[in-house]
């Protein structure tokens, strides 16, 4: 059972949609919601500003841009999403070892640079979206659980603060990384929302159960009819399971 704030702390809302969207339920969930992800879809529309401009309504940012590129480029890349404000930023374990090091140099260099905090970084792993299917189509033929645990093992070894993965595989990766690491899962899906393009999903409280630090949720909050009593609803699930 989590406390009513240690709920909210876990819930981030996945703002996957365009500006005058997330401004409205920015808008109304101010206050209650302490998470926002800016993903790749509203980033490429609207550029660090809506970093800025979350973080100026109090809210704490998850940069979902799922960095993947030469070392080199990660690492100006990771510096200048840091320089935005993100509190969290993405990055592809699949990148190799020197790829995540030079990403946490990026945001060291940024925290060098404006002060404050420096941006945690979680690795993606194998997403949410994909099955045993899709893996073997891009030529990974081990089951999904141990190329988590690979991508994982490697990445947190190299620098990330841990790792973005399925709430499947959310224990076994709590027993292999330790208490500390942040352990980020999309694919949650409360109880009787849509299951949409997810593959690998749990509800809120299973998640957290079983060893997410994080929660990433966006439809079934986002697309609800009223945003805010569907976000109020996790955060009453997750203190009363």
């Amino acid at each position: 059972m989590l406390t009513d704030e240690e709920a909210r702390e876990s819930v981030i809302i996945a703002l996957d949609c365009d500006r005058d969207t997330a401004i409205d339920l920015a808008t109304r969930l101010q206050g209650k919601a302490r998470w926002v992800k800016v993903g790749m879809t509203l980033f490429y529309a609207e550029g660090p500003s809506i970093v800025r401009e979350m973080r100026d309504r109090g809210f704490k940012v998850f940069l979902d841009l799922k960095l993947h590129d030469i070392p080199f480029q990660v690492r100006g890349a990771a510096r200048s999403a840091s320089l935005t404000g993100a509190d969290l930023l993405s990055i592809h374990g699949m990148g190799s070892s020197e790829m995540v090091r030079q990403a946490r140099a990026g945001v060291e260099d940024a925290a060098g640079e404006r002060g404050g905090d420096r941006t945690r970084l979680v690795a993606i792993s194998v997403l949410t979206s994909m099955d045993q299917d899709a893996l073997a189509e891009i030529g990974i033929d081990v089951p999904v659980e141990r190329e988590v645990e690979r991508l994982a093992g490697m990445s947190v070894g190299a620098g990330a603060d841990g790792i973005v993965c399925s709430p499947q595989e959310a224990a076994q990766m709590r027993e292999l990384l330790g208490p500390k690491a942040l352990i980020v899962t999309p694919g949650v899906r409360p109880k009787g929302a849509a299951v949409g393009d997810q593959k690998r999903i749990a509800t809120p409280a299973s998640a957290i159960g079983a060893g997410a630090s994080m929660l990433v949720i966006g439809r079934p909050i986002t697309q609800a009819d009223d945003p805010v009593e569907a976000y109020e609803a996790v955060v009453r699930e997750l203190c009363e399971a």
